[in-house]
């Protein structure tokens, strides 16, 4: 529609307002012709999506971005458009899909047709406003740079091959348990259920590393996927990752500029990694609350900086636990396996991941942390880590 190239031309590539308003004003003028223009801002901006996607970009890193810079409405507009550039595929990759679970993308309305007035009503609000968050939201899209990619993209041959995953027995025992530990209220029963977890998880990574060396399982490379490390104390959040990531044969870098961590490792540690993490940082949260409350219980208020020094001395100080956990755990699982032959395998495997790492990151920088000034919340935050017990060993389950 030339009504809709004029509007592109207009807003798209610049940030003047006015050029927007004017743009959106030109949209939604003229209400016969409504459907048939939104319509074509459905069908163009899914194709804004494909190309994000074809520059590395992923249905949870649009919806990090977008709720960043923007407002719901717009992550609820790009949800439209991940949905309706998405139906175009039979299948999409695991990943993919579950993110888009996540986010509740779905094709809502009846017909592209019926798009515009369905989403009116859908957003109770009058067509310049609409036109308006729409063109806000594909100029935001138009500029995104290139990432790192992380996997095939719908429609790509990989991307229908059925992922190589790790026992879903073993990956759903963990999940249990990590569940109750961010449930229970008694520190001691979420420190148990974290070992347990922390267990499983060495003992899985293990058992397949000797699997595969023995041929018993098709050859595997190291994959990544990206996970959200958003404010606030991003900084110390990220710290947690990277220990997490470390301790399970992976490696993390994080792009601080748009919210998220991309973790390189073999397919089940990734998972692993995800699980964990996310356990730990509801975990961290919920030791951080209790220990406000405690500090108001005193007499001082909630700081900005206790929260921090509380959290980045959490996560520095599980880094090395989860280290010397995996140490222990390793020499253990090397010593049933006879000696010697679990070694070389983890070793081979670092050196594969370490080598994949560095082909997606050629060039990376070191980031200095904001320090920690706050001395209560340092010491309430590395007893939080000590409360966070992951030694295999010292699992006690209720």
């Amino acid at each position: 529609m030339r009504i809709v190239d004029t509007a592109f031309a207009a807003a798209l590539r610049n940030q003047d307002d006015t050029a927007l308003d004017t743009a959106a004003s030109l949209l939604a003028a003229d209400p016969g012709t409504w459907p048939e223009t939104g319509r074509e801002l459905l069908h163009r901006g899914a194709g804004f999506i494909r190309q994000a996607w074809e520059h590395g970009w992923q249905p949870a890193d649009l919806a990090r971005l977008v709720r960043r810079d923007l407002d719901d409405r717009h992550l609820r507009l790009a949800a439209d458009l991940i949905a309706a550039e998405s139906r175009r595929y039979p299948r999409l990759p695991d990943r993919w899909q579950a993110q888009l679970d996540a986010l509740g993308t779905t094709v809502w309305w009846d017909s592209d047709d019926t798009y515009a007035p369905a989403l009116a009503r859908r957003e109770n609000t009058d067509r310049f406003t609409l036109a308006t968050a729409l063109l806000e939201l594909l100029r935001l899209l138009v500029r995104l740079p290139a990432l790192e990619p992380v996997g095939p993209v719908p429609g790509d041959p990989a991307a229908d091959a059925p992922a190589l995953h790790g026992d879903p027995k073993t990956l759903t025992r963990i999940r249990a348990l990590l569940a109750k530990a961010e449930a229970t209220p008694y520190p001691e029963e979420a420190e148990a259920l974290s070992a347990k977890a922390q267990e499983l998880i060495a003992r899985h990574t293990v058992d397949e590393a000797l699997l595969a060396a023995r041929g018993g399982t098709p050859a595997r490379q190291p994959a990544a996927c990206r996970i959200g490390v958003e404010p606030p104390y991003e900084e110390a959040k990220a710290v947690l990752l990277d220990a997490v990531a470390t301790a399970n044969h992976c490696r993390a870098v994080w792009n601080g500029t748009f919210e998220f961590s991309t973790v390189v490792g073999f397919e089940s540690d990734l998972e692993a990694v995800e699980l964990l993490h996310t356990s730990l940082l509801v975990q961290g949260l919920a030791a951080m609350t209790r220990a406000e409350q405690a500090q108001r219980t005193g007499g001082r208020k909630r700081t900005k900086t206790f929260r921090q020094s509380f959290f980045l001395a959490y996560a520095s100080r599980l880094g090395h636990r989860l280290e010397e956990t995996a140490a222990r755990t390793t020499e253990a699982a090397d010593a049933e396996s006879g000696g010697g032959a679990l070694l070389p395998v983890l070793a081979a495997r670092d050196v594969a991941v370490s080598s994949r790492a560095d082909e997606l990151f050629p060039r990376t920088t070191t980031t200095r942390l904001r320090g920690a000034t706050d001395l209560a919340g340092w010491e309430d935050g590395t007893a939080a880590a000590d409360r966070a017990n992951v030694t295999p060993g010292r699992a006690r389950l209720p």
